[in-house]
């Protein structure tokens, strides 16, 4: 266990991070569709995330326990910023895309953590967000393009875009009011 968060700290930030996420997307369609538009090619974006990245994952080779790897320690958190530096100066196409990706990557991991080896059914509706955000990072960070597209599919229209986050609003509410109620 590297983050020790009990299910229920998890499940609030998860909750209130989908009804955040999800909240412009019902109130303001026009304004969240021209933003989500613009996110995949934006260099800025791409630059916040990426550094968010960085320090997440510099923080987690720096203090996790690596056992018979942890000879390989410095020699990767010397890679780490190379590699960071490197990304900024060559990865043009899809920068935001691919750091979102990995964020997805490693937000999955204190989720999976947190349900690990607890009993209750209603652990699996954070387990399942977790692995849709490991999927989601795979596909976005290995085929940038794919966010594009589904940017595209789901703003076609003011009906599928709500619905979407209405969807994504109603699994934050539910595991919102699971870590109130049962965790």
């Amino acid at each position: 266990m590297i983050y020790h968060l009990p299910l229920q700290t998890v499940g609030l930030i998860a909750g209130i991070f989908l009804v955040l996420l999800s909240l412009p997307g019902i109130l303001k369609p026009g304004l969240a569709q021209s933003w989500a538009k613009r996110l995949p090619r934006s260099r800025i974006a791409g630059i916040v995330l990426l550094t968010v990245d960085l320090a997440w994952s510099f923080w987690l080779l720096a203090t996790m326990e690596m056992g018979e790897f942890s000879s390989f320690r410095r020699p990767l958190l010397i890679a780490l910023p190379i590699g960071y530096l490197l990304a900024l100066r060559f990865v043009d196409e899809f920068l935001a895309v691919r750091a979102l990706g990995i964020l997805c990557l490693l937000a999955a991991e204190p989720l999976l953590d947190a349900a690990f080896f607890r009993y209750e059914t209603s652990r699996l509706i954070v387990t399942v967000f977790a692995y849709l955000l490991i999927i989601a990072g795979l596909l976005w960070v290995t085929m940038p393009y794919l966010l594009r597209d589904q940017i595209s599919w789901s703003s076609r229209s003011n009906l599928r875009w709500r619905f979407m986050h209405g969807a994504a609003l109603l699994y934050g509410a539910a595991i919102l009011a699971l870590a109130i109620t049962r965790y």
